[in-house]
């Protein structure tokens, strides 16, 4: 299995000193470090390689123009006595090194992808289910489902391949749906099987996680 690239990080900053501690501190927190003495220095790296944050010194000439240039993330580093920049994120200097990780951690993570929507089909054998419309066909022939099962169904789907404790189905399936009676969800459970699965008593797709609940699993 190959492991994910590390974090890239590129510290711009005109102190010599400062940049070396950055990129010895930021190494031993999982971090990959690149560091340029000026804002030309780093416009060069930043055509050549990607990066995932700048850490950029405000007082460097040019690193407003730099910045704004950028669909990378830029953290400013603002030395004492300069005007934080009008927009995006800063950190004052002098800065406690714990301090600057937590902030790239939060901005990394603000940054990260948005999660995969759930799935709007869900193939199970020779049965789909069509989450928008609720409908389940086997080999493409449709089949009856009451209105509890197509919101059992959804409520499984919405966490595909995770188990769903008997309590939160039933507050996921509302007043219309069950009324509040975590064994009834057991009763309409076993009616499902038997729709779904070739052996009820052995299933594939709607399995029960023990102490967990249930957990619809597609192919």
């Amino acid at each position: 299995m190959t492991e994910p690239a590390p974090t890239h990080l590129l510290v711009a900053d005109g102190d010599e000193r400062l940049r070396d501690l950055l990129r010895q501190y930021l190494k031993t927190q999982g971090f990959l470090v690149s560091v340029a003495r000026d804002a030309e220095h780093a416009g060069r790296l930043l055509s050549g390689l990607d990066f995932d944050l700048v850490l950029l010194d405000a007082a460097l000439p040019n690193a407003i123009p730099l910045a704004q240039g950028l669909s990378t993330a830029v953290l400013h580093l603002v030395p004492k006595g300069l005007a934080p920049p009008c927009e995006g994120e800063w950190i004052a200097k002098p800065f406690e090194p714990k301090e600057l990780c937590q902030r790239i951690n939060t901005i990394l993570k603000r940054r990260q992808p948005a999660a995969a929507p759930a799935p709007r089909v869900v193939d199970l054998g020779e049965m789909r289910f069509d989450i928008s419309t609720g409908t389940m066909t086997r080999a493409g022939i449709p089949m009856r489902l009451t209105a509890t099962e197509v919101q059992l169904m959804r409520a499984l789907a919405a966490d595909l391949g995770k188990p769903v404790g008997r309590g939160e189905l039933v507050a996921r399936l509302g007043r219309e749906g069950l009324q509040a009676k975590a064994r009834a969800v057991d009763v309409q459970i076993t009616r499902l099987r038997r729709k779904l699965e070739v052996d009820p008593k052995s299933p594939r797709h709607l399995q029960t996680v023990r102490g967990a609940g249930y957990m619809l699993v597609g192919d």
